[in-house]
């Protein structure tokens, strides 16, 4: 396994690879850090899987998220992956869409020891995370650098498939486009959220926004993100 793969840079729309990858007619789908249930609606909309257990931790993200109505098979849940409210061998595929970097770092054995636990045997786990690489990770990492982070979850991932609990069907590399019209939509998207309590100081606020419009061009900025997926699987 590897962290990374810097010659490959396919740009790539996640949910439709995903979409084409994953046996999502009639599945029972966990995703982790659902967020503002942007995927789980796009999922929940192609009418193939039979049930979404949506988690987040974010309290203030969770509260809205239940006031969503128009997902009738979609079930919205405070949660996340080291202890996973979901029975043993009941779910055929488990989501997480750069969500295990944000489990703390002590606990990451633990959620992948979870993820095992509530996969069907034959079940598989689509584990998205962002590489530390790219435009954009320059200036994300200003003021929240998540290399270590990052490189703690990929540690815990091949532990997993070391110890035999998962094994690895393969591993996907590609860039994904992100763009802001101006560094103001960069504060409310990256700065500005409720899950990660971001206060910068007025010095190092500033030396963000420089750093974000040094790569501005005349209809806004737009990056290429580096991204890993790696695909693993229950054994049978």
């Amino acid at each position: 396994m590897k962290i990374a793969d810097p010659a490959q840079t396919t740009l790539c729309n996640e949910m439709k690879l995903l979409l084409e990858e994953l046996p999502l007619d009639g599945a029972c789908i966990l995703e982790f850090g659902c967020g503002k249930a942007e995927k789980t609606r796009i999922l929940a909309e192609s009418g193939r899987p039979r049930e979404i257990i949506a988690l987040e931790v974010d309290t203030i993200q969770h509260a809205r998220n239940l006031e969503i109505t128009d997902l009738p098979t979609v079930r919205f849940s405070h949660g996340g992956a080291e202890a996973i409210p979901v029975d043993d061998a009941s779910v055929d595929i488990v989501l997480m869409f750069k969500s295990l970097h944000h489990v703390p770092v002590a606990d990451m054995d633990r959620a992948l020891a979870e993820i095992a636990r509530v996969l069907k045997p034959g079940g598989v786990a689509w584990i998205s995370e962002p590489v530390f690489a790219g435009d954009l990770n320059e200036v994300f990492r200003l003021f929240h650098n998540e290399q270590l982070v990052r490189e703690a979850a990929f540690a815990a991932i091949c532990k997993a498939v070391e110890s035999g609990s998962l094994q690895l069907d393969k591993q996907m590399f590609f860039n994904t486009r992100s763009y802001f019209e101006s560094f103001a939509q960069f504060d409310t998207r990256m700065i500005q959220v409720t899950h990660t309590d971001h206060r910068l100081a007025p010095e190092l606020y500033r030396q963000v926004q420089e750093k974000f419009e040094s790569f501005m061009g005349p209809d806004g900025a737009t990056f290429l993100n580096p991204q890993r997926v790696d695909l693993l699987r229950k054994p049978a």
